[in-house]
């Protein structure tokens, strides 16, 4: 045998033996239990003169790793494979991977897309939304956008198809604004009232003894446009269907010296309490509205009244006095007892309500007074009234606290009055304190 000869035995036995794993003694079994063949391993195989029947009979035992894609198949003819090994290679080649299903929304700019009620996302300035992964079967496809009826349609997801769905959002029809309309809104489905534009005097109501010097001057102001407002504080089912379709946490849930209010949240009627006031605002952006202003506030409050409260405390409004389990005298514990007014007022139960069980002003709103605080836009400065415009006045430019108005369940009567000013840092948390919202809702 030439030396020649000896070398090229030596390099196909060398490569039969790196194929089987270095030790060509090992029987199937061994072979089986190794990794798939890649493609460079076959090419190796054939350009070491490895016949491709014997190619074909190794990959039987293992596998391969790779498609046979047309390039792949020149490389393989390239190197010596033949019809019968590569006819084997596309038998064992693994299976591509599926196209995952897809759905592309088309709908309105900016409009939210759910699915099976998790929100999914916004659509484009170009109004569509891609939906990635759906699992194969019936889903829900819910849209909404402010102002519009939402779009919802059971959708079928087949499994490496794409899916187009037409989500065409049209204007809600809405009546001609009357004093009394009262429209619900599809976001945040809670009721909004129509306000009219007017003036009125906004500050100290005549013959009020109660009221402190931010509360002063008495001074006219005018509302030049209609504006929708809440016409209840926002509920905690509202403020869950924000927190759901935003990704949102809930607030903690409020407690008085450890004793829980609304444990769980369960009451889903009662106002949501512990919200900041940049989470209020993001509420009412949602919702398609915003925070009134503290004008707007006292004017709907007021709702053409000029006296303190738009009725009697008891009927309109819950407060220190009446909203725990016995009448208390909170002005009297009080003036007694401050440092243990708390106690007093947690050992009789005192807490929030649900929404809507006093008696409405007379624009149809309800717990303007008491119930719980409710954050404004506006800045607060208590030199205000003094300075600013008598036309739409959006509050100061500038400052650290905003202001709440309209008094809280652990608040004493005095102070739940429509004139009454609160304020607090934004970043405030508080049992007592809630919002409702207002503006262009469903548009001027």
């Amino acid at each position: 045998m030439s030396k020649f000869m000896a070398i090229r035995q030596f390099a196909v036995l060398f490569a039969l033996v790196m194929v089987w794993g270095g030790n060509p003694c090992r029987g199937s079994g061994a072979q089986t239990a190794q990794q798939p063949y890649s493609k460079g391993k076959i090419v190796d195989l054939l350009k070491g003169e490895v016949s491709p029947r014997r190619v074909a009979e190794l990959v039987r035992e293992r596998g391969i790793d790779f498609q046979i894609t047309p390039e792949v198949e020149r490389e393989l003819r390239r190197a010596g494979a033949d019809d019968s090994l590569l006819a084997t290679l596309r038998k064992l080649a693994p299976k591509p991977p599926e196209k995952p299903a897809e759905i592309v929304v088309l709908t309105s700019p900016g409009a939210e897309v759910y699915m099976d009620g998790q929100f999914m996302g916004r659509a484009s300035p170009q109004g569509q939304l891609l939906v990635a992964h759906p699992t194969p079967g019936n889903h829900t496809l819910r849209v909404s956008l402010a102002g519009k009826r939402d779009f919802e349609q059971q959708v079928k997801v087949t499994a490496e198809e794409t899916s187009n769905v037409q989500a065409a959002l049209v204007d809600i029809e809405m009546p001609k604004p009357v004093v009394g309309t009262v429209v619900e809104n599809p976001k945040d489905r809670l009721k909004y009232a129509w306000i009219p534009p007017g003036t009125f005097t906004m500050g100290c109501s005549p013959g009020d003894r109660e009221c402190s010097p931010e509360e002063n001057p008495p001074h006219q102001v005018t509302i030049t446009k209609s504006f929708w407002m809440g016409q209840t504080e926002v509920t905690v089912g509202a403020y869950k269907r924000f927190a759901g379709g935003t990704g949102r946490q809930l607030p903690p849930e409020p407690s008085s010296e450890g004793r829980l209010l609304n444990p769980g949240w369960s009451n889903e009627a009662m106002p949501i309490v512990g919200v900041t006031w940049d989470e209020a605002q993001a509420y009412c952006r949602w919702a398609g509205g915003r925070l009134p202003t503290e004008a707007e506030w006292e004017y709907a409050a007021r709702a053409g009244s000029t006296t303190s409260r738009y009725g009697d405390l008891d009927e309109i409004a819950w407060s220190a006095d009446n909203s725990g389990s016995q009448r208390l005298d909170s002005t009297g514990i009080w003036n007694q007892d401050q440092a243990h007014y708390r106690s007093r007022l947690n050992e009789n139960g005192n807490g929030m309500h649900a929404v809507g069980q006093k008696r409405a002003n007379g624009f149809g709103l309800y717990d303007m007074l008491g119930n719980v605080w409710e954050w404004v836009n506006d800045v607060y400065n208590e030199r205000y009234y003094k300075s600013g415009p008598t036309q739409d006045p959006a509050g100061p430019a500038v400052g650290t606290r905003r202001a709440l108005r309209g008094g809280a369940w652990n608040i004493v009567p005095s102070s739940v009055r429509v004139s009454f000013r609160y304020k607090n840092p934004p970043a405030t948390r508080y049992n007592g304190q809630g919002f409702r919202c207002g503006g262009e809702v469903f548009g001027p």
